[in-house]
């Protein structure tokens, strides 16, 4: 329970996203640490390192090998996984939700403000600017 944490309730689409910022995050973390590699180490570095204590050549004998690095290989299985669940979400429609919900939330922010406006004791040349005055710090703000 340390480790992996307790179950939660969760709504799929929402884990499906959360996977999905959680795992971008991990890809540009491992990018960082396979630029800082030199460019042999991508495909030639240390296999094995053995301490020996006894015998005629007491010491640490060192093994090299053609294999490519584990933080690429790692960089590169997390970004076949950001793919896979981006694919996942698009399936599942999420992005289409997302539009949705901020479609709704602009209907509601519009009422909000024509119901402001409508309290107001605006001027007739007031209320001619409310059409192109509104729109725009609305597209500022987005």
């Amino acid at each position: 329970m340390n480790t992996f944490g307790l179950p939660r309730e969760v709504d799929p689409r929402d884990a499906l996203l959360e996977e999905i910022y959680r795992t971008a995050g991990a890809v540009d973390w491992l990018h960082q640490q396979v630029v800082k590699l030199e460019a042999e180490q991508v495909t030639w570095g240390k296999a094995e390192e053995v301490e020996k204590q006894a015998g005629e050549f007491p010491g640490v004998d060192t093994t090299h090998k053609a294999s490519v690095n584990v933080w690429v290989e790692l960089w590169q299985k997390e970004r076949k996984h950001l793919v896979d669940v981006s694919k996942a979400a698009i399936a599942a429609g999420l992005e289409e939700r997302k539009v949705r919900l901020a479609e709704q939330q602009g209907a509601m922010l519009a009422g909000v403000i024509k119901n402001i406006l409508g309290d107001l004791d605006l001027t007739q040349e007031q209320q001619a600017k409310v059409g192109t005055v509104v729109p725009r710090h609305l597209r500022a703000v987005a």
